[in-house]
């Protein structure tokens, strides 16, 4: 662990507080080393958790920590771990890995690219007097913990790229590395309806901005009364800010375009296995087609190879063979399996092969909101 401590200072500039605190969030069981000789020359974290594509949750690995010595950078090393990783990772079922990029060269090796943001909300502060007090508001217990759970997973099925959250995530929603987070929540008749973890974050002359780990509604109500009570710090409060996509539904109650949404960072997408992603996520019901695709991966040869995709009611099966005529490697797929990019984007910067026809079957198949993501890992 020292080992691994001294990499992720150098790579990341932690402190050694901060290293402690990582480690108290991550299983040991996640962690993978790559030793050259008797030296630890690279490290990494894989987090087992899901996404949400289409209302359903596909299993991913998240990869996180990823850092490599001072002294073995420049020969490999950084390669060989993900190869590594990216082979454990298929055999033991998952179809998807996910990863937010230091840098892009080295993962477009590994068949990963880009498939979605994570973009910063900031509102002011002045814009959230909602006058909505009608539902009680509290401070979050233990005991709220499965509700929470439960109204965080209402809303993110139909949010595409948002995690199905494990342990690892939701300790970071609420008890991030750095700061001090409290917790509240809204009922109504039917119980919890929303809720927001935040942090209060001294700026200059003894005003503050708000931080959001997390903030759900999903109720009316309960979005009101959440953006209410964040409009009641006003009195020394500048901002609130908080991650999500750029339709974020609450920016919709507010009366002016007084917040700004831009991207903090995009994430990346590799698809581990072609059959197993397409049929595990879920597709528009009602909609239903074909499409023969030709996949290229440098990696794994079972990618390799032409496949006919068929989507009805919701559902995909995906066959060996077809006339392949969607031409396109591993990494656009992942573009496209997540409605980042479209076939014909796609196609118009030469990333895909294809005519007419078979653009407008990927169109309409994976066509969708925007993927996005709230959390970093």
């Amino acid at each position: 662990m020292s080992a691994v401590w001294d990499i992720l200072m150098h790579a990341y500039a932690m402190t050694p507080a901060d290293c402690v605190a990582w480690r108290q969030r991550v299983d040991s069981r996640d962690l993978r080393l790559l030793r050259e000789g008797n030296k630890v020359a690279g490290t990494l974290a894989a987090i087992r958790m899901g996404q949400w594509y289409g209302g359903r949750s596909v299993p991913v690995v998240g990869v996180g920590a990823v850092g490599v010595s001072p002294v073995h950078r420049g020969q490999g090393t950084a390669t060989r771990l993900m190869t590594r990783l990216l082979q454990e990772a298929r055999a033991s079922g998952a179809p998807l890995s996910v990863l937010y990029p230091a840098t892009q060269p080295l993962y477009r090796r590994s068949g990963y690219e880009q498939a979605g943001a994570r973009y910063e909300i900031r509102v002011q502060m002045s814009a959230l007097e909602m006058g909505e007090r009608s539902l009680n508001l509290r401070a979050a217990e233990p005991r709220d913990e499965a509700a929470i759970t439960a109204c965080y997973s209402n809303m993110a099925r139909f949010r595409p790229g948002w995690l199905d959250r494990g342990e690892f995530s939701w300790r970071r929603v609420r008890d991030p590395r750095s700061e001090q987070v409290h917790g509240y929540v809204v009922e109504g008749t039917s119980g919890i309806e929303g809720y927001v973890y935040l942090a209060r974050r001294p700026l200059k002359d003894l005003k503050q901005e708000l931080g959001l780990s997390d903030i759900v509604a999903t109720t009316p109500a309960a979005a009101r009364r959440l953006l209410r009570f964040l409009g009641d710090h006003h009195s020394l409060g500048t901002e609130v800010v908080w991650y999500g996509g750029p339709d974020d539904p609450f920016l919709l109650l507010l009366r002016e375009q007084s917040y700004s949404v831009r991207v903090y960072m995009h994430w990346m997408v590799r698809v581990l296995d072609v059959v197993a992603a397409l049929e595990a996520r879920g597709w528009t019901r009602g909609l239903s087609g074909s499409l023969h695709l030709d996949v290229t991966d440098d990696l794994f040869p079972e990618n390799q190879g032409r496949f006919v995709l068929d989507v009805e009611n919701g559902q995909a099966r995906v066959t060996r063979g077809g006339e392949g005529r969607l031409r396109l490697h591993v990494r656009q797929l992942a573009s496209l399996y997540t409605g980042f990019q479209s076939a014909a984007a796609l196609r118009a910067v030469g990333l895909v092969e294809a005519d007419d026809a078979s653009v407008e079957a990927a169109v309409a198949l994976f066509s969708g909101p925007q993927p996005s993501l709230r959390d970093m890992f």
